[in-house]
């Protein structure tokens, strides 16, 4: 294919994924397969790696990310991003209808009533129908151009459908997450021992301010878009205006209406504050317009909001409930958790019999007692907090809640650190649920995979004094796990097998197993490519560290504390003598081709070919990503023989590709 060839091939597949992707994320009406889909993206990649200056800013190719941002850049909004003026009561959306007719002299007036998405605020720029740049609300005059990490949203065009778009506008909208999609990351934080985020709102927040665009994409967020704003807009109405921007692709939300009086405002307010539990996203209220833009114009603004809009707000879910114990949890890394046991009680159509208070500064401003009646809502939450006490029912002498001062485990001194909330226990190594919990994560499927071992395993070794640390899995001995309950000696076999088949995992896997707090699977990647070996880690400096992708100052501040501590220096050079992988294997820092970019693959039975840890290897090292399970999302599944029946069935029912081994390698080309 010459250049000229290339060019318009490139000019067609542009257009039909653009197409594509529209169809899927905002219209909700896919007519081709994810497989067919992603092998057109593929087909892109490709062409664009052949002719990389045929690659133009908004090819659909850029949603997959890799940029790195170091610093974002302040930008002045053109048109200040006002927030809106806010009502729990019918009353005062009453008074806010009386004013708007006084002002615009009794006409009749239309309002749109919108979902108000709970999640952050976004100004996105166009220019001849390409997205140029997207900037965060900040402090509403000035945000942060985020534009590198909203191009990996699959729900924002970079280049819009159509002809008759304005030159130059802003679109303004909401990105946000999908509940799905914030519980996975919530439980690979839990695995890697960092705090969970509080709520989806939050997790979309830190997310776009994330350095790598790579690591963006990969967490899901999605967009709705619903005001345009620019000085040659040529409509009469909000309503007209988003229908139209439906059309040059942007994600509008359907649950939009338009409302003659207040009678049908309330009744849109009152069937969504019922029916906002059956979305997969979080609102928090209704948005209430005045549709006619010359009647927005002859109302004009106040200071800090437009006089035409009014956010009407939703009571969170509460009930209240009697508070029976606060008792604590130790995580791996040692942070200390109170949780509150509570008498059940049903809120939001579950029951709920426990409840966040996060630290002791909640403990604190809440003011708790033993015995409390305690208001309990759910509102976003990971589980549902306490957000009051009811003062009148409290007991006579009852004590208030003292938060401990010692490890309810091991009794160890707690230790709280400057500039954070969290309590901990300092016994790394003397703590039982730090050295299970740490065992729990090097055995685990992501670290070094060690089937077999488990946390019924973990314990009853741990409980048996055979293991003290990670190392200590190394030195067991057959006749030591065989004269334990329920070990016999072919599962003495395996674990000792899965052991010495763990020898062969690559470095930047073991480096996350080792457990150092806050370097996960991808930040241990980058840091093992980056230094290429434990003994170079080991002896990096603070600025040598930071120097490392993705690394800011409190990982590597990480990476020093434990490097500092005698007794993990000790571990790794046990599991260096026991044989482990501590140095990159050279051939593994390079693709070894990207005819998987962009592609999810599932693999399920036994292969001729492959391993299934050398499967996974050849599909992310050809670009593509090695899924447990299978959804919409998969582009096909690897079967091999005696393949599970349930992701079978499950691939048929979403209409996934289902291919052999052959033909598996037939895609690598090689």
């Amino acid at each position: 294919m010459n250049k000229d060839q290339a060019r318009q091939r490139i000019a067609n597949l542009s257009e039909e994924i653009n197409r594509h992707n529209y169809l899927y994320y905002n219209s909700d009406k896919p007519v081709i397969s994810d497989f067919e889909f992603d092998k057109l993206l593929e087909e892109l990649i490709s062409l664009e790696k052949s002719f990389p200056d045929l690659q133009s800013p908004d090819s659909p190719s850029q949603r997959v990310g890799g940029e790195i941002t170091k610093q974002f850049k302040t930008v002045r909004h053109r048109y200040p991003m006002m927030s809106l003026g806010n009502t729990y009561s019918e009353e005062e959306l009453r008074d806010f209808d009386e004013r708007i007719r006084k002002l615009i002299d009794g006409d009749q007036v239309e309002y749109a009533c919108e979902l108000k998405f709970d999640g952050v605020a976004i100004g996105i720029r166009y220019l001849n129908g390409r997205l140029t740049q997207a900037v965060t609300r900040g402090d509403g005059v000035q945000g942060d151009d985020v534009t590198a990490n909203v191009k990996t949203i699959s729900s924002i065009p970079l280049k819009l459908l159509g002809k008759d778009y304005p030159a130059d506008f802003e679109m303004r909208g909401e990105i946000f997450l999908h509940h799905k999609a914030f519980e996975k990351i919530n439980a690979e934080r839990a695995e890697l021992g960092e705090p969970p985020f509080a709520n989806p709102r939050n997790c979309a927040s830190g997310t776009l301010k994330l350095q790598d665009s790579g690591e963006v994409a990969k967490r899901k967020l999605d967009c709705y878009l619903y005001g345009i704003y620019g000085d040659n807009i040529h409509f009469t109405s909000h309503y007209e205006a988003l229908k139209k921007a439906k059309e040059w692709g942007f994600k509008i939300s359907n649950h939009i209406a338009r409302c003659k009086g207040l009678d049908s405002v309330f009744t849109f307010i009152n069937e969504w504050e019922k029916g906002r539990e059956e979305l997969s996203f979080d609102i928090d209220g209704v948005v209430i317009k005045v549709n006619s833009y010359s009647q927005q114009q002859e109302l004009g603004y106040t200071a800090k909001s437009p006089r035409w809009a009014i956010a009407y707000k939703y009571k969170a879910a509460s009930a209240s409930t009697r508070l029976n114990a606060v008792t604590y949890q130790v995580g791996r890394t040692g942070a200390i958790t109170p949780v509150a046991n509570l008498e059940p009680v049903l809120l939001a159509g579950t029951v709920v019999k426990r409840a966040s208070v996060h630290n002791a500064d909640q403990i604190e401003k809440l003011d708790l007692h033993e015995g409390d009646t305690v208001y309990v809502e759910k509102g976003g939450e990971i589980i549902p907090k306490i957000t009051g006490v009811d003062l009148k029912k409290r007991q006579k002498g009852s004590r208030p809640v003292a938060f401990i001062d010692r490890c309810p485990e091991c009794n160890s001194k707690l230790i709280r650190k400057d500039g954070e909330a969290q309590h901990y226990c300092p016994n790394e190594n003397g703590c039982p649920p730090q050295i299970k919990g740490r065992m729990e994560h090097f055995t685990s499927r992501k670290a070094m995979n060690l089937e077999g071992l488990g946390s019924e395993t973990i314990d009853l070794f741990f409980e048996a004094g055979l293991i003290r640390n990670i190392a200590d899995l190394y030195d067991l001995r057959k006749e030591q796990i065989i004269s334990l309950d329920r070990m016999g000696s072919k599962s003495a076999d395996n674990i000792l097998a899965g052991l010495e088949n763990s020898k062969s995992v690559p470095f930047e896997r073991v480096l996350f197993a080792i457990g150092i707090r806050y370097v996960g699977d991808t930040v241990a990647k980058k840091l093992a490519y980056h230094f290429k070996s434990m003994e170079s880690l080991e002896k990096a400096t603070l600025e040598e560290l930071t120097e490392a992708p993705e690394v800011g100052e409190k990982i590597a501040g990480s990476v020093l504390a434990f490097f500092s501590e005698s007794g993990n220096r000790e571990v790794v050079n046990r599991l260096k003598e026991k044989g482990l992988s501590f140095r990159v294997d050279e051939s593994r820092m390079k693709p070894a081709g990207s005819s998987l970019k962009g592609l999810t693959i599932v693999v399920t039975g036994t292969l001729e070919k492959f391993k299934r840890d050398e499967i996974k290897e050849v599909i992310e090292s050809n670009g593509g990503k090695a899924s447990g399970s299978v959804s919409s999302k998969t582009s096909f599944v690897v079967a091999g023989s005696d393949p599970g029946s349930n992701k079978i069935d499950k691939a048929k029912e979403a209409g996934v590709k289902i291919i052999n081994e052959q033909e598996f390698i037939s895609l690598l080309g090689k």
